[in-house]
């Protein structure tokens, strides 16, 4: 029997174990590790920082997904991978040999910038972002992409004082005007084209000749490979994130698979993407539980990207098209609410 290892309970493992829920695999033993029994779904976070959703109706329930796909959970993270010996080192301590690991950790969030790493808080976790945001009324956040203006409009929504400071955008030129025009009438501070030098403490934030001190400071300047990559052995590409085949399978080490933000694969890191990689990634775990060959992914680099706008607003873009409005938010309001009902209705499968 396979021993499967599940690192991390992202987009990708959550359909993987839901599906495999309601239609059980023989020949693996699954194990998940991931920090938290339960974990806030990424694309309702900004609607419970606004207000819309209790955090309750945003989480589900890795270990529960476990438990129905007959997998078993441990709540840590992994610390070290050796690729090459097949063992995984766990953060209390110990360490896990399997035959097969599959990675949907996601990714870290780079602070590149003196200062950041003390004086300012990753967007990931989004458990520790949570218990931070109740005690700050003027935040300053680093980085304009979906991360940074989705979080700077729901805590506007919420009468918080919000700066963004903007060196470069990461949202196609149609979309960042949209996004743009909607932050700034909604009252974010925006300043494209303004970079964080430093943070000093205060926190006190250093951008040119600017200096301005805030009661917080977000980073959230995009994903950054998880650093025990770096010494597991597999290969990587320039980012640091690991290099797959079609298939998913680490190109240096085929028995390691990696999906979402983890895997290098040339689209953007999404998770419409990340949902598609699980779809595979379930046919491929039974594919190798009956020793058949593995299908193919096929890319699709123009994904749906739905940006909600702190109210029950929403900016929506795929490819050269765009659109916005109240509709656009309860469209995405119904996307978000099926995928949480699939994963949530796995409890009673069995």
């Amino acid at each position: 029997m396979k021993r499967v290892l599940l690192v991390g309970a992202g987009h990708a493992h959550a359909w993987l174990l839901s599906g495999l829920a309601r239609e059980p695999v023989y020949g693996v033993r699954l194990t998940l590790v991931s920090p938290n029994p339960r974990q806030i779904y990424s694309a309702m976070l900004p609607g419970v920082i606004a207000g819309h959703y209790k955090r309750a109706e945003a989480e589900f329930d890795a270990a529960m997904l476990a438990e129905r796909a007959y997998g078993e959970f441990i709540p840590a993270t992994v610390t070290a991978l050796d690729a090459e010996q097949r063992v995984a080192t766990l953060s209390d301590g110990s360490r896990f040999a399997f035959d097969v690991a599959s990675l949907n950790a996601g990714s870290t969030v780079a602070a590149g910038v003196p200062g950041a790493r003390e004086h300012a808080l990753p967007v990931k976790p989004f458990e520790e972002l949570i218990e931070h945001l109740k005690r700050a009324g003027h935040i300053a956040i680093a980085g304009g992409g979906a991360a940074g203006a989705e979080l700077a409009m729901a805590l506007r929504h919420k009468g918080r004082e919000v700066t963004v400071y903007s060196d470069r955008s990461m949202l196609p030129e149609h979309f960042a005007r949209r996004v743009e025009r909607r932050m700034r009438r909604i009252g974010v501070d925006f300043r494209p084209g303004m970079r964080i030098d430093s943070i000093e403490p205060g926190p006190l934030v250093i951008a040119g000749t600017a200096r301005q001190q805030f009661d917080l400071v977000l980073w959230a300047t995009g994903p950054a490979p998880l650093p025990w990559l770096r010494s597991s052995g597999l290969a990587l590409d320039e980012a640091g994130f690991v290099r797959v085949d079609r298939a998913l399978r680490s190109t240096s080490h085929p028995y390691v698979l990696a999906s979402g933000d983890c895997a290098a694969l040339g689209e953007a890191k999404s998770g419409v993407h990340a949902v598609r990689h699980g779809m595979l990634l379930e046919r491929n775990v039974r594919h190798l539980a009956s020793g058949t060959a593995l299908e193919a992914y096929e890319p699709k680099p123009q994904a749906l990207l739905v940006m909600s706008c702190g109210g029950r607003y929403a900016i929506a873009t795929r490819g050269s098209w765009s659109a916005e409005g109240r509709w656009v938010w309860w469209w995405k309001n119904a996307i978000d609410r099926r995928w949480m009902r699939r994963l949530n209705e796995t409890r009673a499968a069995h």
